[in-house]
């Protein structure tokens, strides 16, 4: 049962990833259409048992746009030649994702802008309405 270790608490089995091997357009010349030399990775987000739920619940929100409607994440590497390098690329992709989602957000504390702050901003805006007074045709005063 071979392991991929994300960080000391969470580790991904392999048998969670479907890999699967395709053509690949690019560089390569006349390899390009011999050797599926690009990979398309798949892992299931929403039902993996090795994602603890608050790292689930992450992901799914930060991926949304990037998951299949059961909750699937398709990874694709054809960036280089060879297989061997997409598919490392494509798993250290991964890797980085769930890394990413293991990091909690700070939480947001609610603060008030200093009342000299407010004051500056509203003479700002007067002096900048004063400004846009002066502006246009002169008046002719009775």
């Amino acid at each position: 049962m071979a392991e991929i270790r994300i960080t000391p608490e969470i580790a991904i089995d392999e048998r969670e990833l479907e890999e699967s091997f395709v053509l690949a357009s690019g560089p390569g010349g006349q390899n390009v259409n011999k050797v599926s030399s690009a990979v398309q990775l798949r892992f299931n987000v929403a039902f993996s048992p090795s994602l603890p739920e608050p790292v689930r619940y992450r992901m799914m929100i930060a991926l949304k746009s990037r998951l299949t409607k059961d909750g699937e994440l398709i990874l694709v590497g054809r960036q280089y030649r060879d297989q061997i390098r997409n598919r490392a690329e494509v798993r250290e992709r991964l890797i980085e994702l769930i890394r990413t989602a293991t990091i909690e957000p700070k939480k947001r504390y609610k603060t008030k802008p200093p009342r000299a702050a407010k004051e500056n901003r509203l003479q700002g805006k007067r002096k900048n309405a004063e400004l846009k007074n002066t502006r246009g045709r002169p008046r002719a005063d009775d």
